[in-house]
C-alpha cells in the first residue's frame, strides 16, 4: 500500500510513495507521533534528480527488511530539499559542522523535539570503503536511544546550542557599508589566485559553473576596464561551452564536472544553472560580441523552453542524471553518451568519422564502458558548418528515441525568477520575441498561482496548484529580480510594481534592524535555528539577491528606504568579499552596480516608433554595471508605476533617453550612438 507520501505534490516525495518504509512528510504530526511512541525521527533529505538518492532508495528504502527495522524503531520523515530549503539548510549545517562535509541524500537522526544527534549522507546496504552499512547505523542509533537516552539528549542539546550561536546578525560589524573600489580589487586578486589558467574555472575537481563570480568579473571589467577580469570570463565560458558539461547536441548545462577539465559531467540538468548561465553568456556577448557566447546563450534558452517549460507556462526544476540504458537498468548519463559504433549506426562510416573527430569520441571513451561524453575541442582549420549541422540534427533525432531522463516538474518560484530574467534579456538582445513571451508567461504563472492576496509567495507549484510551503528569501529576491528585468525589456511597469510588493515583504519579514537578512520569514515555521546564509551556493544567496533587487528597485523609484536597505545588506560583502570571493560572487556583482550608481536610463516615446525601439535597444545593451532601464510614453499609466519616467518629455517631439547617475541627470539625447557612449562602463 502507498504510504503517506502518496498525497504529496513533490515529485521526489512521490518517488517514495510506494516504499515499504512508512514515510511521513515533514510535519508537526510526525514529531508528535515520535513523542507518542518514544522513538527518534529518521530525517532523509534529497531531491528528485539526485543520483545517490536514487541509489540509497533502491538499496535500502525499497528493501522490506530495512523498512521493517525503520518502521518499528523510528518515525521516518522524507523531505524534498528543493521544496523545503529551510529544513535542508538547518540540518545540513549541523551535518557539515559534525562531519566536515555534506551532501545528499542527507541522513539525520532527531529527537522528537527535532534536535539532531547523529548525522550522515549516503549509507550503503553493506559495509563498504570504511562506511558502516545503513542497517548497522540503524541498530547503533536504536541501541543508543534505548540504552543511553540521557547521553543522546546531551549531545542534541550541545548541537542545538552551537547552531544557535552561529547567527550573523550579532556578528556583523557596526556601520556596515558596501565595498569600496580597493576592496573589490582585492576580491579580483583572490579570484585570480584561484583561477585555472589552463582549463578555465576556479579550483580543481569537481568543477561547478561559477556563474555569479563571472557576473562580477564582467561588471568589474565594465567599470574598470580590467583585461584580466574579462580574460577569466572568456576562458571559463569557452572551456565550459566546449566541454562535456555542455550538451553539444541539445544545448544546456549539466550540474557540474566531476573532473577539472569540464569533460565528464554529473548529468543532471537544473533550471537554476541554465538560467544563470544563459544570462552570463548573453552578458558576455553584450560585452564582446562573441559568436560562441551568442550561440550558447540562445541554445541554452531554447533548451529551457523546449525541455523544462510546463503546460502552465512555468519552468520545471530539473532533468534527472539517470535514464534507462535500453535494458531496463537506470544508468547515469545513458541518454547523453556515445560510442563510435553508435555514431556509425546513425551517421554511416564517413560522417561518423567526422563526428568522432569533432566531438572527441574515441574507442577508449571518456566515460564508462567505452562511451564518450560529447565535447567540442579546438580543431585545426575551419569546420564544415553545413555538415556539422546535419550531423547534429541526425544525432539529436536518434537520441530522442532513447528513454528520456525523468523530469521534476515542480515549479520553484526563485528559479523561475532567474529564468525570467535570462529569457527576457536573451530574447531582447537577439530579437527573439518568443523568448520574451516565455518569460512573460512564467511571470504570469507566478502571479496567478504562487502569489496570494497579501503578495506573499508560495515556494512551489505543480500542475498549476500551489504547494503548501511558504516562499523563502531567495524566492522573493529572485522573482523581484526577474520581474525588474522583464519590465526593462517589455516596458510594462506592472512588473516593477509587483517587484515592489515582494521587496516590501523582504523588508518587513526577512530584514533585521541592523540590515542583516534571514532566509525565512519572521512568521515562518520555527525550526531549531532560523537559517541565515549570505554566501552563494548553486544560486545567488537570498541575502545578496535581495540586495541586488533592492538596489535596482531604488534606482527605478527613487526610494531611499530600499537604497539604504541594499547598502546595509552589502556590508556582508565588505566582510567576506576579500576572503572568499568565489562564494559571494553575486554580492560582489551587486557591489559593482552600487559603485557605478547604478546608472538609470529612462527611454520615453511610443513603443511602436522605430526611434524609440532604437534607443531602447541601446539602453538594454549598455554594459554599465547593474544599469536599470525604464521604457514608457510621456503621461502614460506606465510612467505612474515607474517614477524614473516621470517628468521626462519628448525632445522636439522625438523619442529621447535620459541617463542619470549619482543623483545627477545628463541632458536627454535622441541619438542612439550618443546614448551608447554614455552607457559604456
Amino acid at each position: 500500500m502507498p504510504n503517506r507520501l502518496a498525497h504529496e505534490t513533490s515529485p521526489y516525495l512521490l518517488q517514495h510513495a510506494d516504499n515499504p518504509v512508512d514515510w511521513w512528510p515533514w510535519s508537526a504530526d510526525a514529531f508528535e507521533e515520535a513523542r507518542r511512541r518514544g522513538v527518534p525521527v529518521l530525517l532523509s533529505v534529497g531531491y528528485s534528480s539526485c543520483h545517490w538518492c536514487h541509489v540509497m532508495a533502491h538499496e535500502s528504502f525499497e528493501d522490506p527488511d530495512t523498512a521493517a527495522l525503520l518502521n518499528e524503531h523510528f518515525v521516518p520523515v522524507k523531505v524534498d530539499r528543493e521544496e523545503r530549503p529551510d529544513v535542508d539548510a538547518v540540518y545540513m549545517e549541523a551535518v557539515q559542522a559534525a562531519t566536515g562535509q555534506g551532501g545528499w541524500p542527507m541522513t539525520v537522526f532527531l529527537t522528537p523535539d527535532a534536535e539532531p544527534f547523529y548525522f550522515g549522507t549516503y549509507f550503503p546496504p553493506a559495509p563498504r570503503h570504511g562506511m558502516p552499512s545503513f542497517g548497522q547505523v540503524l541498530e547503533g542509533v536504536r541501541s543508543a536511544w534505548t540504552d543511553r537516552r540521557d547521553e543522546v539528549g546531551e549531545v542534541a542539546g550541545r548541537i542545538v546550542a552551537d547552531l544557535a550561536g552561529r547567527s550573523l546578525t550579532e556578528s556583523l560589524p557596526a556601520g556596515c557599508r558596501p565595498p569600496r573600489p580597493e576592496e573589490l580589487h582585492t576580491a579580483l586578486m583572490g579570484l585570480t589566485r584561484d583561477f585555472d589558467a589552463v582549463r578555465g574555472g576556479f579550483g580543481g575537481a569537481p568543477k561547478f559553473p561559477p556563474s555569479m563570480a563571472l557576473e562580477f568579473l564582467l561588471r568589474h571589467h565594465a567599470r574598470t576596464g580590467s583585461a584580466a577580469a574579462l580574460e577569466m570570463v572568456q576562458a571559463t565560458c569557452a572551456a565550459m561551452a566546449r566541454g562535456g558539461i555542455y550538451d553539444q547536441l541539445g544545448g544546456g548545462f549539466a550540474r557540474y564536472a566531476v573532473d577539472a577539465t569540464w569533460t565528464v559531467p554529473h548529468f543532471e540538468k537544473m533550471l537554476y544553472d541554465n538560467a544563470l548561465l544563459c544570462r552570463t553568456y548573453a552578458h558576455l556577448w553584450r560585452a564582446t560580441g562573441s559568436d560562441l557566447a551568442r550561440r550558447v546563450a540562445l541554445e541554452t534558452a531554447d533548451f529551457m523552453v523546449r525541455e523544462l517549460r510546463t503546460d502552465q507556462g512555468g519552468f520545471a526544476s530539473a532533468l534527472d542524471a539517470d535514464s534507462d540504458d535500453g535494458s531496463g537498468k537506470h544508468v547515469e548519463g545513458a541518454y547523453y553518451v556515445w560510442t563510435p559504433e553508435q555514431l556509425r549506426a546513425v551517421l554511416g562510416e564517413k560522417d561518423a568519422e567526422f563526428a568522432a573527430a569533432c566531438f572527441g569520441v574515441t574507442e577508449e571513451g571518456t566515460f564508462e564502458e567505452g562511451a564518450s561524453v560529447l565535447q567540442l575541442p579546438d580543431t585545426d582549420g575551419p569546420v564544415d558548418a553545413e555538415r556539422m549541422a546535419s550531423v547534429k540534427e541526425r544525432l539529436l533525432a536518434a537520441r530522442a528515441e532513447r528513454p528520456r531522463p525523468g523530469r521534476d516538474d515542480k515549479v520553484v518560484a526563485a528559479w523561475n525568477g532567474l529564468a525570467i530574467a535570462a529569457l527576457a534579456e536573451t530574447g531582447a538582445y537577439f530579437d527573439r520575441p518568443d523568448l520574451v513571451q516565455a518569460a512573460t508567461d512564467a511571470a504570469d504563472l507566478l502571479v496567478r498561482v504562487h502569489m496570494d492576496w497579501q503578495a506573499r509567495l508560495h515556494r512551489t507549484s505543480r500542475d498549476g496548484t500551489p504547494g503548501a510551503n511558504s516562499g523563502v528569501l531567495e524566492d522573493y529576491a529572485d522573482v523581484a529580480e526577474g520581474f525588474l528585468a522583464l519590465a526593462a525589456v517589455t516596458g510594462e511597469g506592472v512588473w516593477t510594481e509587483f517587484a515592489g510588493f515582494f521587496l516590501d515583504t523582504v523588508l518587513l519579514q526577512f530584514t533585521t534592524e541592523d540590515g542583516a537578512l534571514y532566509d525565512t520569514a519572521a512568521d515562518a515555521e520555527t525550526l531549531i535555528r532560523r537559517p541565515q546564509d549570505p554566501t552563494d551556493n548553486a544560486t545567488p544567496s537570498g541575502w545578496t539577491a535581495a540586495a541586488g533587487a533592492l538596489l535596482s528597485y531604488a534606482a527605478l523609484t527613487g526610494s531611499e528606504l530600499h537604497r539604504t536597505a541594499a547598502e546595509r545588506a552589502l556590508g556582508i560583502v565588505t566582510a567576506l568579499g576579500g576572503r572568499a570571493p568565489r562564494f559571494i560572487g553575486w554580492g560582489l556583482a551587486v557591489a559593482e552596480a552600487a559603485l557605478d550608481g547604478p546608472r538609470e536610463i529612462a527611454v520615453v516615446g511610443a513603443q511602436d516608433d522605430p526611434a524609440t525601439a532604437a534607443l531602447h535597444r541601446v539602453a538594454l545593451l549598455g554594459t554599465a554595471p547593474g544599469a536599470v532601464v525604464a521604457l514608457g510614453s510621456p503621461g502614460s499609466d506606465d510612467s505612474g508605476e515607474v517614477p524614473l519616467l516621470r517628468d521626462r518629455p519628448l525632445v522636439d517631439g522625438r523619442p529621447a533617453a535620459y541617463v542619470c547617475r549619482h543623483f545627477t541627470c545628463e541632458r536627454p539625447t535622441t541619438d542612439p550612438e550618443e546614448l551608447a557612449e554614455r552607457l559604456r562602463g
